[in-house]
């Protein structure tokens, strides 16, 4: 049965009886379970652009929504370091819902990033005890919301063009300017009201699943209490409120990494069973697995992909320790030098992921290229959404760091 078939008390039940598990391991294992599925009709779903409401519910009954959730509220309290594998392995069977999940994570712990620590707690125990997802819309290529005060109240309007998450997500996050001011003001609210309404015209090459369409936000209402990290109407600004751009920026690595692993598995399975031999190179083999020139592509690609996965790892490893650790222990230098990492291992992952997503018809053959096949949803996903900022400046970065001894600074996309 595929996920499209799946009934809601199917997926319910699908976990109901087995133990929950119980360290990065164990939630590893669940996720690579989720992407199994995912994975079995990932093309046809791809094809049929619907929104992903039973691939969300297969997230929440997994419980790899509140992964990063307290485990006071039934989350699992799991560290970033497993939430970047968890994401990664997901994405190897859907780059889509791997991204939705990534972007998740991020958005549920904006509270942590930028709020209070009482609006911190309260986040937190929404989400995590309802089990809610959450969308955001903060493209920042747009014009910003604008926020003006009524009394006690803040009103947000305006357009965003995109918004992953859309409508399959149970809370929103909005960010804007306060009219007249140019104080940045982060909020969360519900998502069905009706103030804020979903055009569904997300349409992309790839990625389609991920509900990233356009969003008009007519005049809903906050109140000034819930403006994030606000004390009497002021921000309370550190450097760690600055980590949602690294830590996103890593969230879109791993789902990278994740799709051309995925890439390389799909592509070995179809050369093991369908690829033939080629029998005018003088050095006949009876299987295309003996054939030296396969070998060779496979080891090729196999050995970027394990390097990439290396440097991601130290990576999420780096800036997990950073963001579980007192916020106001970080500095704007080990905060720069955590970004320029993050930067060298996006950079690494978009141009060998690319390479991947592309060599492995030369390694499958002629007959890979068919429609029914599937192959071209992994370079579709991976050049999508790898566009999502130039990657000459993440290039540029690096060698800032390794010429000049110096870090980026923050910006909303470093």
């Amino acid at each position: 049965m595929t996920l499209t078939e799946a009934t809601t008390t199917e997926l319910g039940d699908r976990w109901r009886d087995a133990p929950r598990p119980r360290n990065s391991a164990e939630w590893l294992e669940r996720a690579r379970q989720v992407a199994d599925i995912l994975a079995v009709d990932a093309v046809e779903r791809d094809r049929a652009n619907a929104t992903p409401h039973a691939e969300v519910r297969l997230l929440k009954d997994a419980g790899l929504i509140t992964l990063l959730g307290p485990a006071a509220h039934g989350g699992a309290g799991e560290s970033w370091d497993t939430a970047y594998k968890v994401i990664r392995t997901v994405a190897r069977g859907d780059g889509s819902i791997g991204q939705v999940l990534g972007y998740h994570y991020l958005w549920a712990w904006a509270a942590r990033l930028v709020a209070t620590e009482d609006q911190i707690a309260a986040v937190e125990e929404l989400y995590t005890s309802n089990n809610f997802v959450f969308g955001g819309a903060v493209n920042p290529r747009d014009s910003d919301l604008i926020v003006r005060e009524d009394g006690d109240d803040l009103v947000f309007s305006g357009r965003k063009s995109f918004s992953t998450g859309g409508q399959i997500s149970d809370l929103t996050v909005l960010e804007g300017v306060l009219e007249g001011t140019e104080t940045h003001i982060f909020a969360i609210v519900p998502t069905a009201q009706d103030g804020i309404v979903f055009a569904g015209d997300w349409d992309s090459l790839g990625q389609r699943l991920t509900e990233s369409g356009s969003v008009e936000i007519r005049d809903v209402r906050v109140p000034w209490a819930s403006a994030a990290g606000f004390v009497d109407r002021v921000f309370q600004p550190l450097t760690y409120n600055t980590l949602n751009v690294p830590t996103i920026q890593l969230v879109f690595a791993n789902f990278y990494l994740g799709i051309a692993q995925g890439a390389i598995e799909t592509a070995a399975a179809y050369t093991r069973s369908a690829t033939r031999p080629w029998p005018y190179g003088g050095d006949d083999k009876q299987r295309a697995t003996d054939e030296w020139y396969l070998l060779e592509g496979y080891g090729e690609l196999a050995s970027k992909l394990w390097a990439d996965e290396a440097l991601l790892d130290a990576a999420g490893a780096e800036i997990s320790a950073a963001l579980h650790a007192p916020r106001e222990e970080l500095t704007a230098r080990r905060r720069g030098e955590i970004a320029v990492r993050i930067a060298a291992g996006k950079l690494r992952i978009v141009d060998d992921g690319l390479e991947v997503a592309t060599k492995v018809y030369e390694l499958t053959g002629a007959r890979a290229s068919a429609s029914s096949v599937g192959l071209d949803i992994y370079w579709r996903n991976l050049r999508t959404h790898s566009l999502h900022d130039p990657i000459a400046y993440k290039k540029r970065e690096v060698g800032g760091y390794v010429l000049l001894n110096e870090v980026p600074e923050p910006t909303w996309y470093t």
